[in-house]
């Protein structure tokens, strides 16, 4: 794209109501997968003042202790405590489980596709991480503020975080950062006399400890900082929002820069192609991008519930490909199994690796068989660049 324009993407902490939601459903899934591989899992959690529901729909040969299960997950993220409007020792955990649909499992079993729809994945050279740079930013700012509240270099942080970038890009390229957001929940500690905004000496210390190691490089003069903009953030947590699995989908992918399907991920055994080929279909545009074929590339796919292979495989290299979008496609069904079998086995979704994908976004980070780029050589020669 070419001239001068803005592109905003958003983050959340692993306290924020919904991915509290996100971590423990994927906490369940993990636990069915630690002992039970091929379980079967689509589990949802909603979380409010003082009540966790886990629910949905699990079929297993393992237990999972729900409720000891929950109160360890919100007692790592660090829900342990009044003041922050939720405790994990004293809140209502209610198990609301059921066995999987055998209407649905009939189509399953035979290796098909575990629900209808549309996948998308993407990466660009832009980033070390392949990925954008807003969303990237955005995910190392909760991180961040995570982190200078358990190291207590913070004392007054709660659980509770949201943050936000605002990157300048010219002729494509991001050049620099126009502003930074950030919401810290807080305790009372650090109100001025009027207890309804935080103190300067403490909006500047959130900016020197959280934003500047992230952002220094990238701001100037014009760069604005909104933090705390409302003033105060006490009432955070559950207390203060209700959470659902699965309602940070743009957080959990690329920011908003490209399409996103129309599933959630987070408490999906790998039989659900809403998870399975999203990350599949970063696992090729990565290694596309990393091959030099494309600068930028984007993939869809689609299913059918109960078939293997997919319907469609569209790519859109925006105008940055060395090769036709239509050779990519060629090159794609000719080195990648895209059934969900397929993809199973290549990513090894058996494995409770899901926890960590549950907060700071499921891609753009280290540890996951979708993020390596071990294809990007073979590809190279198939594209001949």
């Amino acid at each position: 794209m070419k001239g001068n324009y803005f592109i905003t993407s958003e983050s959340v902490g692993n306290g924020h109501p919904d991915k509290v939601c996100d971590q423990i459903s994927d906490a369940v899934l993990d636990a069915v997968l630690k002992d039970d591989p091929k379980g079967r899992v689509a589990c949802e959690t909603f979380i409010s003042a003082g009540l966790v529901i886990v629910g949905g729909e699990i079929t297993t040969t393992t237990y999972v202790d729900v409720h000891k299960l929950v109160r360890g997950v919100l007692s790592d993220i660090g829900y342990t405590n009044q003041v922050y409007g939720f405790d994990s020792s004293t809140c209502a955990i209610l198990n609301a489980i059921n066995r999987q649909s055998p209407d649905i499992s009939q189509g399953v079993d035979t290796g098909g596709a575990g629900d209808q729809g549309i996948m998308y994945g993407y990466a660009t050279n832009e980033t070390k991480e392949l990925m954008p740079l807003p969303i990237t930013l955005a995910h190392k700012l909760v991180a961040r503020v995570e982190k200078v509240r358990n190291e207590k270099i913070l004392d007054y942080l709660g659980p509770d975080c949201k943050s936000q970038v605002t990157v300048e890009y010219v002729d494509g390229q991001p050049k620099r950062i126009d502003s930074v957001v950030l919401a810290c929940q807080h305790t009372e500690k650090i109100l001025d006399k009027t207890g309804m905004k935080i103190t300067e000496k403490s909006r500047q210390e959130i900016i020197d400890q959280v934003a500047m190691p992230i952002v220094a490089k990238l701001i100037d003069k014009n760069t604005k900082f909104y933090i705390n903009q409302t003033g105060k953030f006490v009432v955070g947590g559950p207390q203060s929002d209700t959470g659902v699995t699965g309602r940070k989908i743009i957080v959990d992918t690329y920011g908003g820069i490209v399409p996103h399907g129309g599933g959630a991920f987070s408490g999906k055994d790998p039989t659900k192609v809403d998870r399975s080929a999203a990350y599949m279909c970063r696992y090729i545009t990565k290694n596309i991008v990393a091959a030099g074929i494309a600068e930028k590339c984007l993939i869809q796919l689609s299913y059918v519930i109960g078939k293997a292979e997919p319907l469609s495989v569209f790519v859109d290299t925006f105008g940055t490909g060395k090769i036709s979008e239509e050779k990519i496609v060629a090159i794609i069904r000719k080195n990648f199994d895209l059934t969900p079998a397929g993809i199973i086995k290549k990513l090894d979704l058996r494995k409770p690796v899901f926890r960590r994908t549950a907060a700071y976004g499921h891609f753009g980070r280290t540890g996951f068989a979708w993020e390596t780029t071990d294809m990007a050589a073979k590809l190279k020669k198939d594209a001949g660049v």
